[in-house]
């Protein structure tokens, strides 16, 4: 990641840096301009020369508005190309994380907005400023090897009180930051589960538990703003005393004929824009730690790896398990054990089984969303895990147990939220028994179903998720209790569709209950992670009476 943020960003980098440097040359102007007022116009009384001297700050004035305006307008950039890097990647790696179970990291595309921020803070803006300390301190020591060294002394001091921001803050910048992301999360969780939570009288234990790590952010962010505040005033005053001093001396010197009066102004004025990159370094330090601990998270996240495999021709829906166990993480019993089983074509099997028995990790292990310790999922003979994952969505069509739609039209969802392809999506419909009841939607195909599909019963989302499944005619389709919300004639339609599917050769594996079973080829039975029973179903049908659920 290194490697590539250097590549993205350096041109930004240097154009910055260069605006940095025309910008401080420019800024010397205001100075010695003083310098020359106070030095020549007064002791001439010469308007002619206050007009000529005047003429080249307003130039120079000018080109340190262009150069600031560019270095900001530079560094923003330089934030959009480093989200526009990461941010897709974060987010595809955070996708295939919950698909594969993995531990919740919601907080990537946040790490990402945080460096963003951090590229157009202050802070960063006095990183580009701190380089030409030194040049402002030679300018001083040239005027008055006195002042030079008040100069160095007030740097040397500020950046001593950086040091003891940076050991100060630190501890409890990382405290806000983690308690933040606790409270963000719980507050999604509520949110997640908010009918349960509402619905069974949970909402005040709920929240007694939220404002609880609530608490606790506020009073580590009151910590650190506590110690910030503190330390950001101390630099500012330190900065006003140290020119102060520094006009102090100048004064002394003026009045022992060791130095001009303009001397005394320019070298102050000097001072004060030397000391000002680590003023606001010393102010912009909490951002500074925040994007350093983004940058820190993102580094540790495991890069996607992307193989380049060999396109596989179009499945025709074979599916072979060989020996398939798998245990969760952290798991100390497997949850399935030495599943084999092979289902042809055009047949369709149904797993049946008591709660637990891991029904819906099959599903997944078989479209290659989770990763076995041992044995093989192979489609049309090529292990599962060895296919491209875009070109084995396009043949697989799955329908989870909690069906989430999008926010959009029904057309889109369907289409799997790629442009929709009218006449594809009318064809997944009508596969699905789906059409007629898109019909009777206000405005059809083109309804707008809300966020998450809320304009829509439970039913018509399972109904519509069904035919985003069969979008695109796959050949494998993989259903998790696909009649939990359905209705009578809900039922019927995916009885109906099951029948085509079959007709059609389409390989079908169900999770279902026994209201169903009767349409299927084969009967599955898993108990305590390892199939009970398998076979026709007239042959296993008898068996279902002791298998709970």
């Amino acid at each position: 990641m290194d490697w590539l943020l250097s590549r993205q960003i350096r041109p930004f980098i240097r154009l910055a840096a260069f605006a940095s440097l025309l910008l401080n040359v420019a800024l010397l102007a205001p100075a010695m301009y003083m310098l020359q007022v106070f030095d020549r116009v007064f002791a001439s009384g010469s308007i002619e020369t206050l007009v000529m001297l005047s003429i080249p700050v307003v130039v120079m004035l000018w080109l340190g508005y262009v150069m600031d305006s560019a270095r900001s307008r530079t560094l923003a950039a330089a934030g959009r190309r480093i989200e526009s890097s990461l941010a897709p990647e974060a987010l595809a790696g955070e996708l295939e994380n919950r698909a594969a179970g993995l531990p919740r990291d919601g907080d990537a595309l946040r790490d990402v907005a945080q460096l963003r921020k951090l590229l157009a803070s202050p802070g960063v803006v006095a990183l580009f400023d701190a380089p030409w300390v030194p040049l402002y301190l030679l300018i001083i020591t040239l005027m008055h090897p006195l002042l030079g060294g008040v100069a160095a002394c007030g740097a040397l001091l500020l950046f001593g009180l950086g040091v003891l921001t940076e050991y100060s803050t630190r501890r409890h910048t990382e405290s806000a930051m983690t308690t933040a992301r606790l409270t963000h999360r719980r507050a999604e969780a509520l949110l997640r589960n908010a009918e349960s939570v509402v619905a069974m009288g949970m909402s005040e234990a709920a929240l007694a538990d939220w404002q609880r790590h609530s608490d606790e952010h506020l009073a580590a962010q009151e910590s650190l703003a506590r110690t910030s505040a503190r330390l950001g005033a101390l630099a500012r005053m330190a900065r006003q005393g140290l020119q102060a001093l520094a006009l102090a001396f100048g004064a002394w010197l003026v009045i022992g004929r060791e130095a001009s009066p303009g001397i005394m102004i320019a070298a102050t004025i000097l001072l004060g824009r030397a000391l000002q990159p680590v003023e606001l370094l010393i102010g912009g330090w909490k951002s500074m730690i925040e994007a350093r601990g983004a940058w820190r998270r993102l580094g540790e996240r495991a890069p996607r790896v992307r193989e380049q495999r060999l396109a596989l021709p179009t499945p025709r829906g074979r599916l072979d398990v060989e020996r398939l166990s798998y245990a969760p993480a952290n798991a100390t019993t497997p949850l399935l054990r030495g599943i084999s089983f092979s289902v042809l074509p055009g047949e369709s099997l149904g797993l049946v089984g008591a709660s637990a028995a891991g029904k819906t990790t099959l599903l997944r292990l078989l479209i290659g969303l989770r990763t076995a310790q041992s044995g093989k999922v192979r489609l049309d003979g090529a292990d599962i895990a060895r296919w491209d994952r875009a070109a084995l969505g396009r043949a697989v069509g799955y329908l989870p147990q909690d069906v989430e739609l999008f926010a959009g039209s029904v057309a889109g969802n369907i289409a799997r939220l790629q442009q929709p392809d009218s006449e594809a999506v009318v064809r997944a419909a009508q596969r699905a028994r789906a059409h007629e009841l898109i019909l009777r939607l206000p405005e059809g195909y083109d309804t707008d179903i809300g966020e998450g599909g809320c304009r829509l019963s439970a039913g018509q989302r399972q109904r519509i998720a069904l035919a985003r499944a069969l979008y695109g005619d796959p050949r494998l389709l993989v259903l998790d209790e696909p009649n939990a919300n359905l209705d009578e004639e809900g039922d019927a339609a995916l009885a109906a569709a099951l029948v085509e599917l079959k007709a059609d050769g389409v390989t079908v594996i169900v999770v279902t209950h026994r209201q169903l079973v009767h349409k299927l080829d084969r009967i599955a039975i898993l108990r305590n992670g390892k199939i009970e029973a398998f076979g026709h179903t007239a042959s296993v049908l008898p068996r279902l009476s002791v298998v709970n659920g």
